[in-house]
């Protein structure tokens, strides 16, 4: 059984950090690609970073340059590390699980981490 269970979230002032970690289980972690999508209030579910196995990544526009999304195989754990937050990164993360990595079926997540950011 695939668990994925997000961590690391919390209240920040704008311009702060955090850093989300995932940790998985139930699969051969290495063996696919993983990535993070968040849901604001009201909205649809998002792309924020995809990594493939052997590093690569993406990021959504209004992300790159500050987000940077990692994963340490040894540990099966996925990271995204978030600095300059800014309001609009208030949201519900997620991690998932991809069938490859440029695929935007993110079924297969966790039950996500609150990022909420406000002065």
């Amino acid at each position: 059984e695939v668990q994925l269970v997000e961590s690391g979230g919390g209240l920040v002032q704008p311009g702060g950090s955090l850093r989300l970690s995932c940790a998985a289980s139930g699969f051969t972690f290495s063996n696919y690609a993983m990535g993070w999508v968040r849901q604001a209030p009201g909205r649809g579910l998002q792309r924020v970073s995809h990594i493939d196995i052997g590093g690569s990544t993406i990021y959504v526009n209004s992300v790159k340059g500050r987000f940077t999304i990692s994963r340490d195989n040894a540990k099966n754990t996925l990271y995204l590390q978030l600095n300059s937050l800014k309001p609009e990164d208030t949201a519900m993360y997620y991690c998932a699980k991809l069938p490859s990595f440029f695929s935007t079926d993110y079924s297969s997540r966790g039950q996500g981490t609150q990022v909420t950011v406000s002065s």
